[in-house]
């Protein structure tokens, strides 16, 4: 595996997912598997549990991590081939992500979508530029329009629930937000659910659909009451359209998650990537709640990383 950036195949999902259910049950057996090795984490965005997630998993194989906030540390860059640099941009991705490689033995990037122009961002420019000038190995800490480490952490944390379930049923419900919100985790979740074999439903209000190429084979339900019954994992997520593309379409329907929702799933269990609006997105009786697997998700966020840079330094 040379670069992980998306949901490949089946088998090598699961290769990932065994693998870090091994390192959680013993994080430091590679500890030395990555030492003279060094992984550049490179972020255009905020972030908590990836920046420090990847940090610990880089640390549990030995790998030294240096962490770069291009957003308020380094030279604006400028993204696009041929421009003519006579405005803002100081320093070219060209120049700076050859230079990264030279440093680093992999990189990890993050970097969010636009949320205004649609081509550029289902392109996944940003990403794809870092990658075509680093020549090296590249590892997506979350791009425009995927989020394949949560995804691969939310894959364990339902492998880890199933109870000897062989095809949960699995809901991603749509949540409200103050703004809106990109598509890489919903996107990501639907590719990994449907390619690791798990029945999956998407509710959401009309207007809010995904783009079919991360949902092809998902049944699309509009009525979430219908969509939550008799569900085996729950994940909640705000995103904004597609179709009229970055934009925030009025709902009047409440769509928060609560325990009364939930009363024809009793076994259900619910996750959410983090971070999260108390009461608007989801629930305090179920973020705090029997049902939540949250923290879990959250914790698995090392395991997850560590079983991507094991397999990418093999």
């Amino acid at each position: 595996m040379k670069q992980f950036i998306k949901f490949e195949e089946k088998g090598l999902a699961r290769e990932l997912i065994e693998t870090a259910i091994r390192f959680k049950a013993n994080p430091l057996i590679n500890q030395e598997k990555g030492k003279g090795k060094r992984i550049g984490l490179i972020f255009l965005n905020p972030s908590l549990r990836t920046r420090v997630s990847t940090q610990i998993a880089a640390s549990n194989l030995g790998i030294e991590s240096v962490v770069l906030n291009m957003d308020k540390e380094t030279w604006a860059l400028e993204m696009k081939d041929g421009a003519i640099m006579n405005k803002n941009t100081v320093e070219h991705i060209k120049d700076a992500a050859a230079v990264l490689g030279s440093y680093f033995d992999l990189l990890a990037i993050r970097a969010f979508p636009t949320l205004s122009d649609k081509t550029e961002d289902i392109s996944d420019f940003t990403l794809h530029q870092f990658i075509k000038y680093a020549n090296v190995p590249v590892v997506s800490l979350e791009s425009a329009i995927r989020h394949p480490l949560q995804s691969l952490a939310d894959m364990m944390t339902i492998q880890e629930n199933l109870n000897g379930k062989k095809k949960p049923k699995v809901v991603l419900t749509w949540a409200p937000h103050i703004k809106a919100i990109p598509h890489a985790v919903a996107n990501s979740f639907s590719e990994w659910a449907l390619g690791c074999g798990h029945e999956l439903s998407i509710t959401h209000p009309e207007g809010y659909e995904l783009d079919e190429g991360f949902t092809k084979g998902a049944t699309v339900e509009y009525d979430q009451a219908k969509a939550l019954k008799d569900a085996d994992f729950v994940y909640v997520k705000n995103w904004s359209a597609f179709q009229s593309y970055g934009k925030i379409i009025h709902v009047d329907e409440p769509w928060l998650l609560t325990e009364e929702k939930l009363k024809q799933s009793p076994d259900a269990k619910v996750m959410h990537c983090l971070p999260v609006r108390r009461n608007l997105e989801l629930s305090d009786e179920i973020l705090d709640g029997k049902r939540s697997l949250v923290q879990q998700q959250a914790k698995n966020r090392i395991f997850a990383a560590q079983s991507v840079l094991d397999k990418i330094i093999s």
